[in-house]
């Protein structure tokens, strides 16, 4: 038994909490304006990659700048849970931050995979070619 109420009525309440911190976790509505602030000031590399994801033409629907938690991802594949990120110069700086994040989204079981700008400018086909392989994945 638990205080006010019986093991069911926990577990039920547990099961809606647990539902509502789903329901959150992706595009909060507290970074909103951030999220479309990084859509409409995309960088070259990231409007490269999109126009190779946007509107399904690798057969599944991608998400620009979506947030997970309080993280926002480049690029979200949700029925695949793969993200990718394109790492420029100020990633030098934030491995750590990085990792952190990365951990995030693993224990939710999101893939994360990061490619360079420089990989987007001078050899996308590898990179599609990578994403594919990916999307292929179970």
């Amino acid at each position: 038994m638990v205080r006010g109420g019986t093991a069911t009525d926990f577990i039920r309440n547990l099961t809606v909490c647990s539902i509502v911190f789903v329901m959150r976790l992706h595009n909060l509505i507290s970074i909103k304006e951030k999220r479309r602030d990084l859509r409409n000031n995309m960088t070259a590399s990231e409007k490269l990659l999109w126009s190779e994801l946007k509107n399904d033409k690798l057969r599944y629907r991608f998400r620009r700048q979506f947030s997970i938690g309080y993280y926002i991802v480049d690029f979200y594949c949700p029925k695949k849970k793969l993200a990718i990120e394109l790492d420029g110069e100020v990633h030098v700086s934030q491995k750590e931050y990085d990792q952190i994040r990365d951990k995030f989204m693993k224990e939710f079981g999101i893939l994360v995979v990061r490619f360079q700008n420089n990989d987007i400018r001078n050899n996308l086909n590898m990179v599609l070619k990578q994403i594919k392989e990916l999307l292929t994945l179970d």
